[in-house]
This record gives C-alpha cells, sequence and structure tokens, in this order.
C-alpha cells in the first residue's frame, strides 16, 4: 500500500492512498472478503461508514442457519446454509453456542407441513429428526403444550459482533487494513472504468482518496447506493425486520414454527436474552425507517404461540436490521425473493469495469460468499490462489477450546475474582474487558465499546454502566471534556432509540430511573459540550401507525 500526500491547493492535499483491491462495507460479508483477500496474498483496504457490524449483521437474529428455513421455498439456499453450517462450527465455534433447533407444528399451522418439510431437509443435506411432544417438552418446558408435532435441526445461536471483529484480526495479520469511520463518497472513474473512492474520514473529518485496481462493493443493503456511483443500476430491495428482546432466555433451543417463512416465526436464544423475530416489510432507504407499533405487537402476538406468557414477560428493547434482497426480475414481497446471494461482474453485465458487487445471501452464508467474490477477483487479476478461510481457524478458537456456553462470563469473572471490577453488571462486562476495547480495540464511541463486551445489553441498558465506561474513557484517551461529555449523549441516544417502542411494565420503570440517574442526578444535558458527535446515532424515524397495504 503506497500513501501519497503532495503539497499545493486543497484538492492536492488531500490524502491519497494505493492498493490492489478495495472492499466497501465492513459486515460479515465484507470481512470476510478482506480476510480471504488477505490470506491469498492481496494488498487491501476496507472501508465502513461506521464501526464493524454497524449495519445488517449487528442488528439481525443472531441465528446460525441449518436451512431448515428455507428446506421448502428456497432449496438453493437451504443448501448453502448447510454447507457452511459445517464449515462454521469448525472454524469459529466460540464465536457459536450449540443450542440445536426444533420446527414445531402449532395449532394455527397445517401439521401435513411437516412432512414436506422432512423431505425438503433431506433433499437439501440437513440432519433432521422427528422427536416426541414429551421429549421437546422435557428439554424446552415453557414451549406451547399444544404443538403437536417437533422436528430437530442443527441450528445455532452466532455472535456475529464476535466473528466480524476476529474476521478482521485475521485478516489484519495477514496484512490488511481495516478503516472504519471512513464513508464513501464518490467511486472515482477513468472512462468506463472505476479506479478507487473517495472517502470521508469521520474522524478527522478529512477527505481521502483511495486508488484500486479493483473495487468490491460488499455493501449490504447499501450496495445499490454505492454502485450507482458509477451508473449502475443494481436493484436492492431493503427489507426491515424488526425484532424484540426478551430480558431472560425462555428458551435454550433456537425455535421455528413448522410453516413457509413468516412474521415472528421464530425465537432464537442468544447470550443472555432471547430473541423474537422478525417482520419482513419493504422500506425505501436502509438509513431511515421506522418501528411501528404493529410491529412490536405482531411479534408479541405471534411469540405466544411458541411460549404462552411471552406478552406479560419483560422486553428489553426493540431494533431492525435491513435485509439486502436482491433479484433481477421484480418480486411481489419480500418474502419471494431468495436469500441466496448473487455475485455481479458489472464487466460483463454492464460494460463498466474495476467493480464486482456481492449482495444478498445470509449470515451463514458470508464464508462462501467471500469465497465466490475473491475466486473472481483472482479470475479478473489472472492469478490462481487457493482459498483455506475453510481450513484454517479464527484467532482464538484453539484457546477456547469449543463452543461458546451461556455461563462462560461467569466463570471466567470467579476464575478473576473480578466481583469488584464490574463495570456492566448486567453483561458481567469487567475493567479489563472494556479497557481492552478501548486500548486494544480501538473503539470510537461507547457504542464500539458495547458491540466488543455487550457493554449496556442487559436489563439496565446502560443505566448503570455507562457512565463508568466514559470514565475509563476519558482515563485512558484523555479526551476534552466537552467530547467525553458528547460521548455519553451519544451512547445514552443510542439506547434511548431502541427503548421508545417497547416503554411498558418493567421497563418503563427502568427506565424512569435512568432518567433520573442521568438528567437528574448528572445533569447530562446541560454539561459543556457538543449535544451530540458527527458519530451519533441514526435514530428511528417516528411510526406512521400504518401497516403496509400488502400485509395480510
Amino acid at each position: 500500500m503506497a500513501i501519497n500526500q503532495p503539497k499545493g491547493h486543497a484538492e492536492e492535499t488531500m490524502r491519497t492512498v494505493q492498493t490492489e483491491v478495495l472492499v466497501i462495507g465492513g459486515g460479515a460479508t465484507g470481512a470476510g472478503i478482506i480476510r480471504d483477500l488477505a490470506m491469498r496474498g492481496f494488498d487491501a483496504i476496507l472501508v465502513e461508514k461506521r464501526d464493524l457490524t454497524h449495519g445488517t449483521t449487528g442488528r439481525y437474529h443472531g441465528l446460525l442457519h441449518s436451512g431448515g428455513r428455507y428446506a421448502v421455498k428456497d432449496p438453493k439456499a437451504a443448501v448453502e446454509c448447510i454447507e457452511e453450517n459445517r464449515i462454521l462450527r469448525r472454524i469459529m465455534p466460540h464465536c457459536l453456542e450449540d443450542t440445536g433447533g426444533f420446527f414445531v407444528v402449532t395449532p394455527w399451522d397445517d401439521p401435513d407441513f411437516g412432512d414436506t418439510f422432512m423431505e425438503g431437509c433431506r433433499k437439501a443435506g440437513i440432519p433432521v429428526e422427528e422427536i416426541s411432544v414429551a421429549q421437546m417438552l422435557r428439554e424446552e418446558p415453557l414451549l406451547n403444550p399444544n404443538i403437536s408435532r417437533c422436528f430437530r435441526v442443527p441450528d445455532a445461536a452466532a455472535d456475529s459482533f464476535l466473528a466480524t471483529r476476529l474476521n478482521a484480526e485475521s485478516a489484519r495479520e495477514y496484512g490488511a487494513h481495516i478503516w472504519t469511520y471512513h464513508e464513501v463518497r464518490d467511486l472515482m472513474m477513468d472512462g468506463q472504468r472505476v479506479i478507487g473512492a473517495v472517502c470521508h474520514d469521520l474522524v478527522r473529518d478529512e477527505e481521502v482518496r483511495i486508488y484500486a485496481d479493483m473495487v468490491v462493493n460488499a455493501a449490504g443493503a447499501w450496495a445499490g447506493k454505492i454502485a450507482a456511483m458509477a451508473g449502475l443500476d443494481v436493484h436492492i430491495t431493503p427489507g426491515k425486520g424488526v425484532m424484540v428482546a426478551i430480558n431472560h432466555r425462555v428458551l435454550n433451543t433456537v425455535v421455528n414454527r413448522c410453516k413457509m417463512p413468516s412474521d415472528g416465526d421464530i425465537i432464537v436464544p442468544i447470550h443472555t436474552v432471547a430473541v423474537i423475530g422478525t417482520t419482513d416489510v419493504k422500506v425505501s432507504d436502509p438509513e431511515h425507517f421506522a418501528i411501528e407499533p404493529w410491529e412490536i405487537e405482531l411479534m408479541l402476538d405471534e411469540g405466544e404461540k411458541l411460549v404462552p406468557g411471552v406478552k406479560n414477560m419483560r422486553i428489553l428493547r426493540a431494533w431492525a436490521g435491513v435485509r439486502p434482497l436482491y433479484q433481477e426480475t421484480k418480486a411481489v414481497d419480500t418474502r419471494d425473493i431468495t436469500r441466496a446471494y448473487t455475485l455481479l461482474d458489472h464487466e460483463t453485465r454492464d460494460g463498466v469495469s474495476g467493480i464486482i458487487t456481492m449482495t444478498g445471501g445470509k449470515w451463514t452464508t458470508y464464508r462462501q460468499m467471500a469465497q465466490v467474490t475473491v475466486d473472481r477477483v483472482c479470475e479478473k487479476f489472472g492469478v490462481q490462489r487457493e482459498c483455506r478461510t475453510h481450513l484454517e481457524p479464527l484467532p482464538g478458537a484453539e484457546k477456547h477450546g469449543g463452543y461458546h456456553w451461556l455461563g462462560a462470563r461467569f466463570a471466567d469473572v470467579e476464575r478473576r475474582q473480578a466481583y469488584g471490577d464490574l463495570i456492566c453488571e448486567c453483561e458481567l462486562a469487567t475493567r479489563e474487558d472494556v479497557e481492552r476495547a478501548i486500548v486494544q480495540g480501538d473503539a470510537k464511541t461507547i457504542d464500539d465499546i458495547r458491540r466488543m463486551v455487550r457493554l449496556g445489553m442487559g436489563p439496565c441498558q446502560g443505566g448503570f454502566c455507562t457512565f463508568r465506561a466514559v470514565g475509563l474513557l476519558h482515563r485512558l484517551r484523555h479526551p476534552d471534556v466537552e467530547d467525553a461529555n458528547a460521548a455519553l449523549r451519544d451512547f445514552l441516544q443510542e439506547r434511548w432509540k431502541g427503548l421508545l417502542p417497547i416503554l411498558w411494565g418493567q421497563q418503563l420503570r427502568q427506565e424512569r430511573l435512568d432518567e433520573l440517574i442521568y438528567l437528574s442526578v448528572l445533569n447530562v444535558d446541560h454539561l459543556p459540550g457538543p449535544k451530540a458527535t458527527p458519530l451519533a446515532p441514526v435514530m428511528y424515524d417516528p411510526p406512521t401507525g400504518e401497516e403496509p397495504q400488502a400485509r395480510v
């Protein structure tokens, strides 16, 4: 990688960088691509407009698919999922919890669909067995006792934050550069060839030109916007999915309804919570959308069919991710669009060279998507370099020695006798954990720390850990007091955006306590400094209160 900073006018002093491959997008797919590129010996840079996993990767329900969900409706995606399920279990067990998965037939479902489901699984190569309802209830006693059939598949829970970070760490070890908070403002063209990108460094507030022999567009739901900068038409249908988190693990097994994929038909146990998901609503902009009251109500109504009493449990938070759904022909409904991935070679497709786009897919298939992408890069460069990402484990796999388990953090606190060093009691994040995130993880915001150690993701939603984390950030980084105050406000807003749609019951009481702590005692709204920083969260749009007409 060559860096050039010529002297002269403002345009001439823009920082410039030269690399072989520029990857745009810091989600699972982009991180997988940059790792694969680096392992095959390419000089490569990844840019992401916020932190890693800021987009869809950090806003899904945490499921490692067996492929069962797509076995009937989308068999191609099902085959991709089970193939990668086996590989990811081998290379990143410490990022997974081997919960197993149930597909269950509730009184609202067609019992005959179970036979169709089993046949679809067998055709896709997905291990499946039917177990008795009595056995199901012994393992998961809170499930609806009126469930009539239950099928076991190798689903699991996944930590997408950790997995993406470890892919980036591995890429760095092989010489790649990961530049977060670098927003692509334009693609540079030389005739009908893309030669790089102009990025804005949000932290330094400066522009940088990155010249590249090949640009890989892995921007997920934003891929269409990136492609449009080169005059390319990549029609991404952003499919919004709303999820809600219950404050405890009502289940220890991933549970799906045994029917065609629909809204609110899955509950995933992930770390200390359980997640009910998800809606699927077309939105026009992946950056700006609302969480509607009917979506929250629907999730709870549907969750009640799986676990009676869910509606009366404490709901911690709601959030929404946007799926990057792509197909060349128009679909009436976003669930009609395949979850398989697509690689677009714009030289053969559009006559524009120097850029390819990888889009679609699932988190489970990110590594396979990266392999296919880098295979094409090799083809474009006229070289043969074999992929090894399916063979080499991610950093830390040998040290952890197996799958993540629910009590791992508590066991570590006990082993270190770190009871007095807890910064976040809800998620058992210690002072050492937070300091490592700040110093070694190079966290730019408190929300970056959250992604690394789950700070503020428990019942108090940052009430008792936010001011502690700001104190550590100030002690270790020595920012101006005004900047530290602004970082505090940014994180409180980030927590607030996901609380606003579910403010009732115990969580409303909790939020009133947090309000007293920060607004009354700490007077956070009137502390010196800006109300927000350039890295502040993008808030959800106000709800319209209207349901989409296409929804039945």
